[in-house]
């Protein structure tokens, strides 16, 4: 038997190494909040979460194959949640009988697999139990087939046939063993045989004749007794062994079980806690641009009409990107009020926000990302509608910290961190930017921000680029508008943030004295005003 959550013809291989630069996404998304969220302190349920989340699924059907179960666990929290409770309580009581399949002793892996199947077969039991009671409720295809499994494969006669199967490895009554001497008198051909080796009472009083022979050894008879010991381990060797493997599939079974369903459970945890705060959730439409050798980064417009041709700049066709009231996940979980933003960037790779500080720009950024990133684990995303192209990884480059140790200057621990990137990028990938090549003068940023972002678009990658250097964001909306949407952070006369974003032309500044008079600037209100005014 199979779980298969995850993928509808594979396990999740919780092993595996995730994408260079998770850490960065990590920080960058501040994607602790949402995976705190979902697990809280449950350390096993984290880590599966963040897997999930960070290991970007490519394959639409994939993708919408997670979002029919996890809506059928929306429907169903309970029996979700007791199946999850079930597979962990099965693997806590097997890990708390006694016995050693490691050990060598026969005999000592035997007794450890039989008491260990019994504890799993309870389990298997109660799994049957959720599923005759539950799963005409369930539609989506990974449940259905999860629980129609377990009422086929697990019907009253195989559980009949396990516990007789554990009644007989016991072998309460002895170990009914047949062998044959060898020429030296050795034994050979050692055969477990069925049935018991206890004589009928007929026998013991001496009305029957004898059945057997038996012999009994002294007390202090060490070399008679490990003679013995060695005779039962030939004869249950195999047996032993087949036990062993059950119990370990059995309970490859149920860790698959509780690995799968711990992401289930999490997203559960982050639904209701999103729900509570009125924060709207949908499942998100993914759109797979397939490439091809003539375009590199594929194309598929919005009705599943193919693109017919590349745009006037030269870049791949019909990227995806619309949303509307799409807020910032891990914003929510925080505050209260989350203002959420729309867009329409279909056809367009290139996303560039600008407008005053503060205003909800770099929000507004992670919140494409973190809903890139749930997409494509199956999730539903904090909006009331989102539709985007698949993209085979999620980048970011944030503006960090100046360096403590003066090794290197920022901008070359920005140009160092970009380098990076471009190694490990390929089509169809998304890379977010906030504030990038902003440590050098307006002049020079704006020109390395041009190059990188030309060479990325002409390769087939998309970008969100939040920025204030004017001259950067003004000679793309100018020179490339088919492929380019300018977003703006608006700012109210009195100098209020609204952190609802418009599609506006760049202007050439952000309103940054507003922040320097809010703390405390020298300048008299009046003065502010007049600055206000001249900036607008």
């Amino acid at each position: 038997m199979k779980a298969h959550l995850l993928y509808p013809d594979a396990d999740f291989d919780l092993k595996a190494d995730l994408a260079p630069g998770h850490g960065d996404l990590v920080q960058d998304l501040e994607l602790s909040t949402v995976l705190t969220a979902m697990a809280g302190d449950d350390k096993f349920r984290r880590d599966v979460s963040a897997r999930v989340l960070l290991t970007s699924c490519t394959d639409p059907a994939v993708i919408r194959y997670r979002q029919q179960i996890l809506a059928d666990c929306i429907s169903h929290p309970d029996v979700i949640r007791q199946m999850y409770n079930t597979s962990v309580s099965t693997l806590r009581e097997k890990r708390r009988v006694w016995g050693f399949l490691s050990s060598r002793n026969p005999s000592t892996i035997l007794s450890a697999a039989v008491n260990q199947l019994d504890v799993l077969i309870t389990g298997l039991r109660q799994l049957r139990r959720l599923a005759d009671e539950n799963a005409d409720a369930f539609q989506s295809a990974g449940l259905t087939a999860l629980f129609d499994s377990l009422q086929r494969d697990l019907d009253d006669e195989y559980f009949e046939t396990l516990a007789q199967h554990l009644r007989q490895l016991r072998f309460t009554g002895g170990v009914p063993i047949s062998a044959e001497l060898d020429r030296d008198n050795s034994g050979i051909n050692y055969v477990l045989r069925s049935g018991s080796t206890r004589r009928g009472w007929k026998e013991l009083v001496g009305i029957e004749a004898r059945s057997v022979y038996s012999f009994t050894l002294h007390p202090r008879d060490e070399a008679g007794a490990q003679a013995l010991s060695d005779v039962t381990a030939r004869g249950i060797n195999l047996v032993a062994n087949a036990a062993a493997r059950s119990a370990d599939h059995v309970t490859s079974y149920f860790t698959m079980l509780q690995t799968e369903l711990a992401f289930y459970v999490s997203c559960l945890s982050l639904h209701d806690q999103l729900t509570a705060r009125d924060v709207p959730v949908t499942f998100p439409e993914p759109v797979f641009d397939q490439p091809t050798a003539d375009h590199p980064a594929g194309g598929e417009k919005a009705g599943g009409e193919k693109a017919g041709g590349w745009s006037a700049d030269g870049l791949p066709p019909w990227p995806q990107l619309s949303c509307t009231d799409l807020r910032d996940a891990s914003l929510a979980l925080r505050i209260d009020r989350v203002v959420g933003n729309d867009i329409d960037a279909v056809g367009k790779p290139l996303v560039i926000i600008t407008g005053a500080s503060s205003g909800g720009k770099s929000t507004f950024l992670r919140s494409v990302g973190v809903a890139q990133l749930m997409m494509q684990a199956g999730l539903f995303v904090t909006a009331q509608s989102f539709r985007s192209s698949i993209c085979r990884q999620v980048f970011t480059h944030f503006i960090r910290e100046e360096d403590a140790s003066m090794v290197s200057g920022r901008l070359d621990e920005e140009l160092a961190r970009m380098s990076v990137i471009a190694d490990r990028l390929s089509p169809n990938c998304l890379v977010l930017f906030n504030e990038s090549f902003a440590a050098t003068n307006e002049r020079e940023g704006s020109e390395i921000g041009r190059q990188v972002v030309r060479a990325l678009l002409q390769a087939g990658v998309r970008v969100c680029f939040v920025t204030h250097q004017f001259d950067f964001a003004d000679s793309f909306y100018r020179q490339q508008p088919d492929s380019t949407v300018c977003l703006r952070a608006p700012r109210q006369p009195d100098g209020q943030r609204t952190f609802r974003l418009e599609v506006a032309e760049p202007l050439p500044t952000s309103f940054g004295q507003d922040i320097y008079y809010r703390i405390g600037g020298w300048l008299g209100e009046q003065e502010a005003r007049n600055v206000w005014d001249s900036q607008r």
